[in-house]
């Protein structure tokens, strides 16, 4: 196995660890065969599993292409038909698992942030409803 595929391997163990301990999940861990050219039912999916409408893609290198990074979690959300909401996670070398950084897209993080703005009280329960705004840009 190459250095830079035991990297990514560990890179996913640890942010699953991770978000289990922040989070209060338990159940977050790295999926079997995630990662580079992996091949069968099983490829194609997200890096991590048990991570509730999350699928993440997670990437441990220097210098990262976002926008292919997006690609990459989108075609495979499509290929598996999950619902769940595309997020790409890198962290550089001698970088702390914490300072990881996310990308998302706006009307996802939107989607998160009008829950969090209903539980601090800044919003009312019945603004807006919950079904994803669609971009004018799309159509």
């Amino acid at each position: 196995m190459s250095k830079q595929k035991t990297k990514g391997d560990n890179y996913e163990r640890e942010l699953a660890a991770y978000i289990n301990s922040l989070t209060g999940l338990t159940t977050a861990l790295r999926a079997p065969l995630s990662g580079g050219g992996a091949i069968g039912v099983l490829s194609g999916g997200a890096d991590l599993m048990g991570v509730p409408n999350l699928f993440i893609e997670a990437k441990r290198v220097e210098r990262l292409n976002f926008h292919d990074a997006m690609r990459q979690a989108e075609k495979n959300i499509d290929k598996t038909k999950s619902p769940d909401i595309p997020i790409v996670i890198n962290r550089k070398n001698r970088m702390p698992t914490g300072q990881s950084l996310c990308l998302l897209r706006l009307d996802d993080l939107l989607f998160f942030y009008r829950y969090y703005l209903r539980c601090e009280g800044y919003v009312e329960e019945d603004e807006p409803d919950d079904s994803k705004p669609t971009d004018s840009a799309d159509k």
